[in-house]
């Protein structure tokens, strides 16, 4: 899927997996090949933020963001606000996160979950970058959080591969946040999904590929990668009623909105 007047930006993968190895000049040209000029690419765990750091650096249209993951949280050394705020000076560090809450194979880590998140969104409101969330079988203690940290102060965020039910879209809607598609929302049986989607207003929704997972028909199966983000946009102009390249359009305007760091 290419077009010239195509303009897209994967604002969720993570290009420092094993399954990358060896193959990102080759994975970036592809990217661009398909329209998508920029990936914001993940450090789930800080002590890999070196590694991350450098990936960006090497690469145009790379970008990165750093937190430790919800599911790693009982596994790595709590992160500091002082850390991360340290971090987000470099200039492709755009991002906080991602940090957020999973209790579908670990919530017994619970209550160091909801720490580590409360920590993140403290660093979000003091370098003003957008916080990054994975939420999955937590949508009540996901939406208490938030609310309460945004009443303490505000903070702006993005529920990435958004994937819970209409109640956390709607109250992180309310908050002012993002909601991100990624290729669950083009599955065949995704219709509940897309009706969320299709619901938000279209100036607050972002695409992703979370590659190298879940990637988007005629991919299903196979190794996601930043270039199948337009087939996820295609579903999203679709839902919207637009010609790829309005939707497109309209998404990246999103991105610099939220992603100020990183706007064209």
């Amino acid at each position: 899927m290419t077009d010239a007047a195509l303009r897209l930006t994967d604002s969720h993968c993570h290009l420092d997996f094993p399954d990358f190895d060896g193959e990102h000049a080759a994975l970036i040209d592809r990217a661009r090949a398909a329209g998508v000029g920029r990936m914001v690419t993940i450090c789930t765990r800080l002590r890999q933020e070196p590694a991350v750091r450098a990936l960006a650096k090497a690469h145009d249209g790379v970008f990165y963001a750093v937190g430790t993951h919800p599911m790693s949280v009982a596994d790595e050394p709590m992160a500091t606000v002082d850390q991360l705020v340290a971090l987000a000076d470099h200039p492709k560090f755009v991002a906080i996160g991602e940090t957020g809450l999973d209790y579908h194979y670990t919530a017994d880590s619970a209550q160091a979950q909801q720490d580590s998140l409360r920590i993140h969104i403290q660093a979000a409101r003091l370098t003003r970058l957008p916080l990054i969330i994975h939420a999955r079988d937590a949508d009540d203690d996901m939406a208490r959080i938030l609310a309460e940290e945004h009443r303490a102060g505000a903070y702006s965020c993005v529920m990435h591969c958004f994937s819970s039910t209409p109640a956390l879209a709607q109250a992180a809607l309310d908050l002012g946040f993002y909601l991100s598609m990624s290729g669950i929302a083009a599955f065949p049986r995704s219709q509940d999904l897309r009706d969320i989607f299709a619901a938000a207003p279209l100036d607050r929704i972002l695409v992703e590929t979370d590659s190298p997972y879940l990637a988007p028909p005629p991919h299903r199966g196979r190794r996601n990668e930043p270039a199948y983000v337009a087939h996820t946009a295609a579903v999203g102009a679709q839902l919207f009623g637009l010609s790829l390249p309005e939707f497109a359009a309209r998404t990246e305007a999103n991105f610099d909105r939220l992603f100020w760091k990183a706007a064209r």
